[in-house]
């Protein structure tokens, strides 16, 4: 009996599984595909695989159990590569803050240390910064005044030859040195020769009357002559001893002296009175003078006078014997003296006084017609706290002092009351005791400032 197989539906089954394995397969290896390579390609894939699984397969369940599978594992590599993604991004964040922390914390320390100079002892040293306590001082008020460098006029002279006649020569020169006594000029005078003559012929009378005074004395003695004869010759001898002076002394009023000898009678030489200086000089070789021409003005510039002219109001504060320093105006130098005089006038046109101070000049320093400042204490007051004035620094239009701190210094601003050349009044802004930098504060000023601009770069 001829049998026929029979169409079983088990075939058709058995192949819809087998296809259904083979799409798993594929999706399985998608999967792979995804997890290895890049999302974007992991994308396309998927889409693509998905797109063919639609259009090549009927089966709805299957298709979609596998690309249920497949988009499963596209979502978990996305989900993998975001939280890698986001891991790298926060080891990134944690690598990045410690650099910029510490920049943070550097602005925040340049905030606790704005305006702190920082300095150790050995730059201390370097930079000659001298500390000092703030305490009670006194504080001496100045009064200035303007005055002129003058000669000491009790100490200048100008030289006049005293007698009439024709310069022989001039050894002396302006601005020279000279010394007591020292050959100035030669002068031929007729005057001079007059009275050397004179001198010469009362000191042969007196020759004379001594040797009659003798004999008639002898003679008196011996009772041979008459006593009236021995008294003529005494007096004659008295009124020729007389001549002989008075010759003498009109000579030495002129300065010629007896003289005389291999240089003439008239030869007449003009000496200087004193040490000093030839500050003029109006006299050449053949020229003639007179008894009253000025010829020479000698000074002894080791004194000099400082004058000043003084108003009413500051009269009180100027007393002879009154301690004065005087500045120059032209260079940096000052001496200290005395005021020797103070007028007892008041001009009537400038309202003023005159006043000079007798001023040391060893080294020639002060030379007249400078100008100088004449500084004198007009009162003087006990402040309870003071500094040196020269540790006051102007900074944005505050007045400061640079006070020791932890590590450097700060300026501390302060308000100042009365002040003199050498210390000011602090009414505000440090305490009795407190150290403060009294030398060296311009050059901590000057740091000070240098930080600032480039902290504002």
């Amino acid at each position: 009996m001829n049998t026929k197989p029979s169409s079983s539906p088990l075939g058709p089954r058995r192949t819809l599984v087998a296809i259904a394995v083979i799409l798993a397969l594929g999706a399985l290896a998608a999967t792979l595909i995804l997890r290895s390579g890049p999302p974007g390609a992991a994308k396309a894939d998927s889409h693509g695989h998905g797109h063919s699984e639609a259009a090549g397969h009927a089966d709805g369940e299957h298709h979609g159990a596998a690309a249920a599978a497949a988009a499963d594992g596209h979502k978990h590599d996305e989900g993998h590569a975001d939280d890698e993604h986001h891991e790298d991004s926060k080891a990134e964040k944690a690598e990045a803050k410690p650099a910029a922390k510490p920049a943070a914390a550097a602005e925040a320390g340049h905030g606790d240390d704005e305006g702190l100079i920082a300095m150790d002892a050995q730059r201390m040293q370097a930079a000659g910064v001298r500390l000092a306590e703030a305490g009670p001082a006194t504080v001496r008020s100045v009064l200035q005044l303007p005055g002129e460098i003058r000669f000491n006029e009790d100490r200048t002279a100008h030289v006049v030859p005293r007698v009439a006649g024709i310069a022989e020569s001039v050894p002396a020169n302006l601005g020279q040195n000279v010394k007591k006594g020292q050959l100035l000029a030669v002068l031929s005078s007729a005057a001079v020769s007059e009275q050397r003559s004179e001198l010469l012929a009362a000191g042969k009378r007196l020759e004379l009357a001594r040797t009659t005074y003798a004999r008639e004395k002898q003679l008196w003695e011996e009772k041979v002559s008459a006593e009236q004869d021995y008294l003529q010759a005494r007096q004659a001898l008295r009124e020729a001893e007389i001549a002989v002076s008075n010759a003498q002394q009109k000579l030495a009023a002129t300065g010629a002296g007896a003289g005389g000898g291999a240089g003439g009678l008239n030869r007449f030489e003009l000496r200087a009175p004193f040490d000093g200086v030839i500050v003029e000089k109006h006299l050449s070789v053949g020229e003639a003078v007179q008894d009253t021409t000025q010829v020479f003005t000698i000074s002894d510039l080791r004194s000099v006078w400082a004058e000043m002219r003084v108003a009413a109001p500051d009269l009180p504060a100027v007393r002879v014997g009154e301690k004065a320093t005087v500045r120059a105006t032209a260079f940096d130098s000052s001496a200290t003296g005395e005021v020797a005089y103070v007028g007892a006038l008041i001009g009537q046109d400038t309202r003023t006084a005159p006043a000079r101070i007798t001023l040391p000049n060893p080294d020639g320093v002060w030379r007249p017609g400078l100008f100088v400042n004449v500084e004198l204490t007009a009162s003087s007051r006990q402040a309870p706290l003071a500094v040196a004035t020269q540790a006051l620094q102007k900074m944005e239009q505050q007045t400061v002092v640079f006070v020791p701190v932890q590590g450097g210094f700060r300026a501390q601003p302060v308000r100042v009351g009365r002040a003199d050349g050498k210390t000011t009044e602090v009414l505000e802004g440090l305490k009795p005791g407190q150290s403060y930098v009294a030398e060296g504060s311009f050059m901590l000023k000057a740091e000070l400032g240098k930080a600032t601009a480039e902290h504002s770069h």
